[in-house]
């Protein structure tokens, strides 16, 4: 048995298409356990029904016709209670029913398992029997197995455009179909997807119709002469240092490029409306999973050489693509991985939304997104991008949800939301030059987190009293190497004039988790909670001494400079990195630099700051919450995973009696104590810290006008008595609807984070 589902599993895994996989392990599955029927369903959540979608032993008539809603008959009994149903007599269960046009009514025996992916039924893998038969636990297990690997196949198969479509469904019928991610940046946008890949990688090569077929075909021909001029050369060059079974590589790369093998493919797809990129990923990827699907291991091992040739013809077809791309007025970027260079391809007026299958919300692309005001959603694992050039989508930036090919109404309130924000964005603008000030006279100054020299104009436009956070690192980011000490200084310098004599408060180089250097790569199994922040720093006195001294030159003249100290987790870390600051500081004098000492803070974002922030606060200047490290570490929640991204909230009740914590720690040592995270950007977060005491909140740019405007149609006594009866709630829904009925109470409900999906 175990040999069977190995042979299965491997077939799966070589299969070219979706419908492929299905009908081998339909096909396989039977023949293993030596059973009459073997059939594949799969759920489709536009109708709610578990279609016929393979099988052996049932009428092939019926496939892609016969279905069953969710919940009846026994398959729908296995995909309502997700888990496995075993009977001896079928026909005797009380959820039993016939579908007619299967033919089905001749067996007696019945074992289905559900295949899940996500906590989602995707479908039931079903045996059948004519004789009674107790299929026994073996037999369970293996179909199990079968199903989980199953699962995955069929979620990657949607992701990349491969899935399957129920035959009654109408094409172009709209569903109002929608796909998950996190929330890379807040907003709602319409447009239409750009997908733009990285150069040289083939499996993120997008499909797209070609304008001319005989132009593509022309540009791979160009590119394959190209590769054959280059592998002559190599071969020339290497052949008297390799063997000759070596040698006999390039003749085999040589044949493949023929016309009557690999480029013939190519072009025959490309004839067929497919442009040259997408035909060489599909034929490429064909012939690698047959090679992958043999069994000698030297013949599966040229798996690698067809991909390696793949990608040597792509690198020249798209060195030879010379065609401008044309973006719609409304474009929505999409990529695997969007980057900053993806970015400044799409014109600043067509930019509507960013979708990034992979990457986080603290990707250097939402950050940037952020800043800009831009809806974007992070990590859409399973939106099938290849497939969707041109597509219309609607982007949710609350929710993290896509919906493609929207109905008509709910295009139409998804419209609405984008009026009403833009009407409600005019309406904020008068806001700029007032305090946020509460109507009972408290003032909570309102801080920018900035990342980019292009971040000081856009956050005093809106009013911004000074800087929360600079993340110092994205400058390291963007570059090829570790910045010298005066290009640090020059940056930190635009920052600091920009926006004096406001503060400026500067977190020391914060890399390791999920933002490394291109050049000074972590490679850990546990990121998160491994070699980051400042024990990179203080492991590495000559990066954390220039780094110091770039900022303390800086501030020459302008003394509003605020250092700040991340990822603090033992007080002998803030002594350190302290003796490294006066070091620094001492010397600087010493060469002649007028300086003023800047205060030095700690950033507070693990449990062990928390419970040690007493002792931390009698340390320091001042305090700043980074909230959004803070809640993942006290959930146990990784924020950019989608698999538990729903599990990650800001608001949960121990979350905020953490964050009550350092309030109270910080006024017994009389120092100032801020919030820089995505809870104090959120109206009705904000209310919160506002109750709980904290001196200061700092957000991105585009979240300043709707705070200011909640904090000033509130009272400061209304936000503690709706913080005392948040803390008394059993979890994040019990607090979310004590904001609700407290902002609805005030008639602010405008300002509460929106969105249309549910």
């Amino acid at each position: 048995m175990l040999h069977s589902l190995r042979k299965i599993i491997q077939a799966v895994s070589a299969a070219e298409d979706l419908q492929s996989a299905l009908n081998l392990v339909v096909h396989q599955v039977r023949r293993a356990m030596r059973t009459d029927v073997c059939s594949i369903y799969l759920h489709f959540p536009q109708t709610d029904n578990y279609v016929l979608m393979a099988s052996e032993g049932l009428n092939q008539a019926s496939i892609g016709h016969a279905w069953l809603p969710s919940g009846k008959g026994l398959v729908g009994l296995v995909g309502l209670k997700s888990e496995t149903i075993n009977l001896k007599r079928a026909a005797e269960h009380p959820n039993f029913h016939y579908v007619q046009e299967t033919g089905e009514e001749a067996f007696s025996s019945f074992l289905g398992v559900p295949i899940i992916h996500h906590r989602k039924v995707l479908g039931i893998l079903v045996v059948q029997q004519r004789d009674e038969r107790q299929f026994d636990t073996e037999e369970e297990a293996m179909l199990i197995t079968l199903s989980a690997q199953l699962a995955g196949f069929i979620a990657h198969a949607e992701a990349t455009g491969g899935g399957l479509r129920q035959d009654t469904l109408a094409d172009g019928e709209s569903l109002d179909l929608h796909y998950e991610g996190v929330s890379g940046s807040a907003g709602v946008a319409i447009g239409y997807v750009a997908v733009i890949a990285p150069p040289a990688d083939l499996d993120k090569v997008p499909d797209r119709k070609c304008r001319d077929a005989e132009t593509e075909v022309e540009a791979f021909q160009t590119a394959l002469e190209a590769v054959r001029r280059k592998i002559k050369i190599i071969s020339r060059t290497l052949a008297r240092n390799l063997k000759n079974q070596e040698q006999e590589l390039f003749e085999v790369y040589m044949r493949m490029l023929d016309d009557n093998a690999l480029a013939g493919e190519v072009i025959q797809h490309i004839r067929q409306g497919q442009w040259a990129q997408g035909s060489l990923r599909r034929v490429v990827q064909q012939h690698i999973r047959a090679f992958e699907a043999m069994e000698d291991p030297y013949l599966r091992e040229r798996a690698s050489d067809i991909r390696d040739l793949g990608r040597r013809i792509l690198a020249e077809l798209q060195q030879t693509n010379t065609e401008v791309r044309k973006f719609e007025d409304a474009t929505v970027l999409v990529a695997e991985e969007v980057t900053a260079a993806m970015l400044a391809e799409v014109p600043a007026d067509k930019l509507k939304a960013i979708i990034s299958t992979l990457g986080s919300n603290n990707s250097h692309a939402a950050i940037l997104a952020r800043s800009m005001g831009i809806p974007t959603i992070m990590g859409a694992v399973d939106f099938p991008y290849r497939r969707m050039e041109g597509q219309e989508v609607v982007i949710d930036g609350y929710m993290g949800r896509i919906f493609l090919n929207p109905s008509q109404d709910l295009r139409r309130q998804y419209e609405q939301a984008i009026a009403e924000e833009d009407s409600f964005t005019k309406e904020l603008e008068i806001l700029r030059n007032v305090p946020a000030q509460t109507r009972d006279g408290h003032t909570v100054p309102l801080l920018v987190n900035t990342s980019l020299p292009l971040d000081v104009s856009r956050s005093l436009d809106q009013g911004a009293e000074g800087v929360g956070l600079y993340r110092t690192e994205v400058p390291f980011m963007i570059k090829e190497h570790f910045p010298s000490e005066d290009e640090q200084t020059e940056c930190y310098r635009t920052q600091l004039h920009g926006f004096a004599p406001l503060p400026v408060t500067m977190r020391t180089l914060d890399i390791g988790g999920d933002k490394n250097l291109p050049y000074f790569a972590i490679k850990e199994d546990n990121p998160f909670l491994g070699w980051r922040g400042i024990r990179v720093t203080l492991d590495h006195p000559e990066i954390f001494l220039v780094q110091i001294r770039a900022m303390l030159k800086a501030s020459e003249g302008l003394d509003n400079l605020r250092i700040m100290l991340p990822m603090i987790t033992h007080v002998s870390e803030i002594d350190e990195s302290i003796r490294w600051i006066d070091q620094a500081f001492s010397e600087l004098c010493e060469e002649g630099y007028k300086l003023v000492r800047p205060p030095i803070g700690v950033m507070v974002e693990v449990p062990a700051a928390v419970y040690q922030a007493k002792h931390i606060a009698q340390r320091v200047d001042f305090m700043s919450v980074g909230s959004n490290d803070l809640t993942q570490y006290i959930l146990a929640v990784d924020r950019d995973n989608p698999q538990v991204a729903d599990l990650y909230h800001t608001m949960h009740p121990a979350v905020l009696m953490a964050l009550q914590h350092v309030v109270d720690a910080a006024k017994v040592a009389d120092i100032p104590v801020s919030l820089c995270g995505e809870l104090a950007g959120d109206p009705a977060g904000a209310l919160l810290l506002m109750g709980m005491g904290y001196d200061s909140l700092s957000m991105n740019a585009a979240s300043l006008p709707k705070v200011k405007s909640v904090i000033r149609n509130f009272t400061l006594s209304q936000a503690e008595k709706m913080l005392q009866h948040a803390l008394e709630q059993a979890g994040a829904d019990g607090v979310q609807q004590v904001i609700q009925d407290n902002l609805k109470a005030a008639g602010l409900t405008r300002l509460h984070s929106r969105y249309v999906g549910n």
